[in-house]
């Protein structure tokens, strides 16, 4: 059954499942059930195998043990046992109790991460995980619900990193360029001059940034977001008490040392982002041979190693300066404690989506996908369009945008090709765009589920809350990508998506103060 109409079943199956019964470990876990079935034409034994084969692979494989995976893993762990230090010492209060003094409104408070998931454009894992440590004592502060808090960390740092050259996504996409150049002997472009050329027809990425700034300037709540800010507003409840587990409000109910002072968290922080920066310069560097360029270097960088190295220093930094306090509350112990267990519903719902990932790559959902648009006959003129649309529901549908670019850059480079190599770009880049809107929407992407995890969200409602924008811009997008292939101009389909942002923005705006008047 694989590559064929029947490998759709369990993406579409879970997604299901997640929208009727908001089970994402059930609606994950039944997914892997039945792709596992489907593989093995319902051998009940070999589908066993073939669940616990997805699973050890995640922490072992053939060729020994899978490192990126443990990396990562062990970040989350990290990360949480640095939130309750800077929890348990008072730093995140002394922060939020200064920021209070300075942020005098709900509108800075949104704006702050916003801004942030801008600047920090290295990486999303960083992006989605730094952003959350820094504002979160901020937003909550002023009332700003961690669901719209993870709003505006996951619609920049995919968005943002997907056009920034000098960023892990970045280097990754000049890099599969380069390689589809050389197997298509396209020479009009340098993978480098063509990644630069793209970035203009990138429309989701610009539609998603805007609509984010739209939304914090003017406090736009659409659907269910409505009701988080509603209640964070007049309860002071940033997040659904009924829908956080024990763990994860762990480092909530931390008891705070009223001698901390803000070094206790802006140190930490510090020493991760600088710790970090650092091992993606050097372990690139390590693996370049010849001369090392800042590109180079983060092409071959190893990201999870990197992340891993700064959540360990800043978790040392973060527990000297804990252990030096005097009045201390909880022992290191019960904060080592605390902080794992505050990150095992993300690592359970991570390492989930690993496996449905691997089960329906097996299966070749992808594949299937792609074959549809060699095989359809169309107007070439939308193509741009078609691409945005299947790369969107591809990424949906698996999770994983690099997934997506690793099956359709090739694609699109290739049909566009067969007709006008100067439709090459603009195809590719709707391919990127596609793929970031469909990771926005997919409850098993890995960069949504760190997005809730950094802001401290269930993750579940920070996916159905950032829905509506996420669709806001594909629907901006889109039609933009139409009028690009109608008229032949980028300038007329790029007006045309920022004016489509801006009106619906208005529009929610003013739906959303009649409702108040």
């Amino acid at each position: 059954m694989e590559g064929t109409i029947y490998s759709l079943i369990p993406a579409v199956l879970m997604l299901v499942l997640v929208l009727f019964t908001r089970n994402l470990l059930l609606s994950l876990g039944t997914g892997i059930v039945v792709g596992s079935l489907l593989i093995h034409d319902f051998n009940v034994f070999k589908s066993l195998e073939e669940i616990w084969l997805v699973f050890r692979n995640i922490f072992y494989t053939a060729d020994g043990w899978n490192l990126g995976s443990i990396y990562l893993l062990s970040f989350l762990l990290l990360l949480g046992i640095m939130t309750v230090f800077m929890t348990a010492s008072g730093g995140s209060k002394s922060f939020g109790d200064w920021a209070l003094k300075r942020v005098k409104t709900r509108r800075s408070a949104q704006l702050i991460p916003s801004f942030l998931g801008v600047i920090i454009f290295i990486d999303d894992y960083f992006n989605s995980l730094a952003v959350g440590q820094i504002a979160r004592p901020i937003t909550d502060r002023n009332k700003v619900s961690r669901a719209k808090l993870a709003y505006f960390i996951d619609s920049t740092s995919a968005p943002v990193t997907v056009i920034t050259p000098i960023s892990s996504w970045g280097a990754y996409i000049i890099g599969t360029l380069g390689t589809i150049f050389v197997s298509l002997e396209i020479t009009e472009y340098q993978p480098l001059e063509a990644f630069v050329k793209m970035v203009p027809y990138n429309f989701y990425a610009f539609a998603a940034v805007i609509l984010v700034f739209l939304v914090a300037i003017y406090n736009i709540n659409i659907g269910s977001m409505k009701k988080h800010e509603e209640r964070a507003i007049e309860t002071g409840q940033v997040f659904d008490p009924n829908k956080r587990s024990k763990a994860l409000s762990a480092k909530e109910n931390t008891l705070v040392n009223q001698n901390g002072k803000i070094l206790h968290l802006l140190v930490p922080i510090g020493v991760l982002i600088v710790v970090t920066v650092s091992a993606i310069l050097i372990t690139g560097k390590m693996e370049v041979e010849g001369e090392a360029t800042i590109l180079t270097m983060f092409e071959n960088t190893n990201v999870n190693l990197s992340l891993f190295t700064g959540g360990l220093a800043a978790v040392l930094i973060a527990g000297v300066l804990y252990v030096l306090l005097p009045g201390k509350k909880l022992s290191v112990t019960k904060v080592l404690k605390d902080g794992s267990l505050s990150m095992l519903p993300a690592i359970y719902i991570l390492v989930l989506a690993w496996m449905i990932g691997s089960v329906i790559e097996t299966i070749d959902t992808g594949g299937y996908l792609a074959e549809l648009v060699k095989d359809y006959s169309f107007n070439i003129n939308y193509l741009a369009l078609l691409l945005f649309l299947l790369a969107g529901f591809m990424a949906l549908a698996t999770g994983t945008s690099w997934g997506t670019f690793g099956i359709m850059l090739p694609i699109a480079a290739q049909i566009a090709v067969a007709y006008d190599v100067s439709l090459v770009l603009p195809a590719m880049s709707a391919v990127l765009a596609g793929a970031v809107f469909g990771d926005h929407c997919s409850p098993i992407s890995d960069t949504s589920i760190l997005s809730s995890t950094g802001a401290g969200s269930d993750h579940m409602d920070h996916v159905t809350t950032q829905l509506p924008y996420a669709f806001i811009s594909a629907i901006a997008a889109g039609i933009g990508y139409f009028f690009l292939g109608f008229t032949g101009s980028i300038a007329i389909g790029f007006l045309l998506m920022l004016i489509i942002v801006v009106v619906a923005a208005f529009i929610f705006y003013r739906i959303g103060k009649k409702a108040v008047q």
